[in-house]
């Protein structure tokens, strides 16, 4: 008698186990992604740190005092020194946000997508990503090539970087051995519209003169 078994069919104990070591993996990512926002900003994970300290070492009140006073120091912080606020905090939140959201999340695919990347030997190499600049109209993003590439590897790939990231368009410049510049324009700083200051009194007074 022979017996036939569903192909596709894995085992649950295997299942079991892909899922605790992608839980496992994703713990690791999660630690550390929040041990560098962390240290990005330490006027947020100083206080949380010391209001843990309180808490264990005094009780809840203690750390709800504490958590009162960091939190009314901050806001206290964004009403009296909002520019300072802006640079050390929202920008560099924002910055951080939008480099991840818009190239760190996809980037590989997206190379790939891109036909930027190389097999080599059943390994697949993608460019490595390693700044965003993100401005108000056009966001800089600096990318080591691989050994191989060209610079219009690049120049070439202009209008497909463009359509995959979501910008209006993307120049690529290379800015040093190995390394190239994309300038994604996200924006048309030319269709703002600009209020011009009234020249009446201009006017009136020319007049008088003549």
């Amino acid at each position: 008698m022979t017996t036939t078994t569903k192909s596709g069919q894995r085992d649950p104990f295997d299942l079991i186990g892909l899922a605790a070591l992608n839980l496992v993996w994703w713990a690791f990512i999660s630690g550390g992604v929040l041990a560098q926002w962390a240290v990005l900003f330490p006027m947020f994970s100083v206080p949380v740190v010391l209001a843990c300290a309180a808490g264990l070492f005094w009780g809840p009140v203690a750390a709800l005092v504490v958590v009162g006073v960091s939190a009314a120091g901050i806001i206290l912080w964004r009403l009296r020194r909002p520019e300072m606020f802006e640079r050390w905090v929202t920008r560099r939140a924002r910055t951080r946000f939008l480099t991840w959201f818009r190239y760190r999340r996809r980037w590989a695919k997206l190379m790939t997508a891109c036909h930027l990347s190389i097999d080599r030997n059943d390994r697949t190499f993608i460019p490595r990503l390693l700044s965003a600049d993100i401005g108000p109209a056009t966001d800089r993003v600096r990318v080591r090539m691989l050994d191989g590439h060209c610079p219009a590897d690049f120049e070439n790939r202009v209008s497909h970087l463009a359509h995959a990231f979501g910008a209006l368009d993307c120049r690529a410049t290379i800015t040093g051995p190995g390394t190239v510049e994309l300038a994604f324009r996200r924006l048309d700083s030319l269709a703002e519209t600009v209020i011009l200051p009234r020249v009446d009194h201009w006017t009136k007074g020319e007049g008088r003169a003549a």
